[in-house]
């Protein structure tokens, strides 16, 4: 029985993995939009923030301080940068 629930306990731990793995990739891809589409307006990268976040929250719906500490400064950042917002 042991056996049995150390192999969910690894199932939950890959599959929290490839959760955190796919919530990396996407808010990597929403960056580089944000960055490298010239013809990107700030309404079009603020929805794509958005729905980045609702995403993530979708994923991990427990998890919006660690999305708030990790993810919104850096897309805040970007955006700043990006349209000269203050």
């Amino acid at each position: 029985m042991e056996s049995r629930e150390r192999t969910v306990e690894s199932a939950e731990r890959e599959q929290e993995a490839r959760k955190i793995r796919r919530l990396q990739v996407m808010i990597s891809m929403v960056m580089s939009v944000i960055s490298q589409d010239p013809n990107l307006t700030v309404e079009e990268a603020s929805e794509l923030v958005a729905g980045a976040k609702r995403a993530a929250l979708a994923m991990f719906p427990d998890k919006e301080f660690a999305y708030d500490i990790l993810y919104k400064p850096r897309l805040q950042r970007l955006m700043n940068e990006r349209f000269r917002l203050q």
